[in-house]
């Protein structure tokens, strides 16, 4: 990602300093270099406020001002919670003063007297790496943005397609990867004829008899080979003699890596008969 250039001279410059000189020095040496929004102020008590109002890309800042000093003002910059980049270079005379800058929150430090390339140098740079973390942040608020309207999307969809499988089929189910059930609309259990230990806090169905275990097993085989299966028909005789007939279909789920992750179908009762 790279930063035009024409956004980097619009990029928005406060100059705070309570020595005219000073003030008229930086802003005169911004505006040669091509920097079109520079402002200024004399008055530190009055910055944090100001960087509210119009969210400045760079601050250059002097440490030593009368009445409020330049760390309280970098404290009271900490306090805008809109701002997680505390966007300052500060200036000082004073070469015991920059590691308690940097370590105050300061981006980086100008000495005096200026040298008025390194100055611009300086600027540049850190107004650059300021405007690539804001692109960055919006950025990733776009991809949040993207990834929650995504996720209602698949919810709304998957809510659809379990309405529509309720309303074509008996038994909705899914089962996890180690073949216990997750979800069910219906006495699936007993539709499919498979155990598992608990199910949502119930105990599995007895065993009963009449399964024709043959049908039982061929299922049974494809679900452990992890294919799918379109309208398999088994049967079961209750021991009044009466026959149960059910019709499934299933497949197996994926996630993003190709890992097997369980199965899920839908199933009908077909109708019993002597």
């Amino acid at each position: 990602m790279r930063i035009a250039e024409t956004d980097i001279l619009n990029a928005a410059v406060l100059v705070v300093d309570d020595q005219e000189a000073n003030v008229l020095l930086l802003q005169q040496m911004l505006q040669d270099a091509g920097y079109l929004h520079v402002s200024v102020s004399m008055n530190p008590a009055e910055v944090c406020a100001l960087h509210r109002r119009n969210a400045y890309d760079l601050i250059l800042l002097d440490l030593q001002m009368a009445g409020m000093d330049g760390f309280q003002v970098m404290e009271g910059l900490k306090t805008n919670a809109a701002d997680s980049y505390l966007p300052v270079i500060v200036i000082t005379a004073q070469p015991g003063h920059k590691l308690r800058a940097l370590q105050a929150g300061t981006r980086d430090f100008i000495s005096k007297p200026f040298d008025l390339v390194e100055l611009r140098t300086r600027i540049r740079n850190q107004i650059e790496v300021r405007l690539l973390y804001r692109a960055l942040e919006q950025h990733s608020k776009g991809l949040e943005r993207a990834v929650a309207e995504r996720t209602a999307e698949l919810q709304e969809s998957e809510a659809r397609f379990r309405s529509l499988t309720e309303l074509a089929s008996d038994w909705y189910w899914e089962q996890d990867e180690h073949g216990s059930f997750t979800r069910v609309s219906g006495p699936v259990l007993e539709m499919l004829g498979i155990r598992v230990e608990t199910l949502a806090g119930q105990a599995p169905p007895e065993k009963d008899g009449g399964w024709n275990e043959a049908e039982r097993a061929t299922l049974q085989a494809q679900i452990t080979a992890r294919q799918p299966f379109l309208d398999f028909v088994f049967s079961r005789t209750r021991a009044d003699g009466t026959q149960q007939r059910f019709q499934v279909s299933g497949e197996p789920m994926f996630n993003r890596a190709s890992r097997f992750i369980g199965y899920r179908g839908i199933g009908v009762e077909l109708g019993a008969g002597r």
